[in-house]
């Protein structure tokens, strides 16, 4: 298998990966979960996703479609199309699995894979994290995660606009 069909293989459907997380749980791997729109992965994306991998043995990302990211952070957003961001996030080594939701929030993946840790940055707490009860109700952690400061898509957005 080439790379970049490795990269592909790990960018599923809610459906295609169900039977792997089924799978991975039989195995007794720790699932970890965290979600985002992840426009322009920089250094703070980097960090906060390998720290997150480290809370687990497999890392699944809940990945913002195009529509919702524009939904969330405005209409000039995102930046990078949906698929960019996507085979982005896989090639990172530590990335096991990207699953795309478009729904305003990703409590329905939460609810179907029921992740080992729920990861949020802290910026959130526990009580205002999406999907916390869902993990919590069926043994799992919900875990936060400092940022870099200095490292935000905003920030670097600032910045190329002015320079233009």
């Amino acid at each position: 298998m080439s790379k970049l069909e490795v990269v592909n293989s790990k960018i599923k459907s809610l459906e295609a990966l169900l039977p792997l997380v089924r799978v991975w749980k039989f195995q007794g791997k720790r699932i970890v979960f965290t979600n985002g729109c992840f426009d322009l992965l920089h250094l703070g994306h980097v960090d906060y996703l390998a720290k997150a991998a480290d809370m687990g043995d497999k890392l699944i990302i809940g990945l913002n479609t195009d529509r919702s990211v524009s939904d969330i952070k405005g209409p000039a957003r995102p930046i990078t199309d949906e698929k960019s961001r996507a085979s982005i996030l896989a090639s990172l080594f530590f990335v096991d699995a990207v699953v795309l939701f478009s729904e305003a929030t990703p409590l329905d993946l939460i609810t179907s894979i029921k992740p080992d840790i729920l990861v949020k940055g802290a910026d959130y707490t526990i009580d205002r994290i999406v999907g916390a009860g869902v993990v919590l109700e069926n043994g799992g952690e919900v875990k936060t995660i400092d940022y870099i400061d200095g490292y935000s898509t905003t920030a670097i957005e600032r910045r190329i606009k002015g320079a233009v």
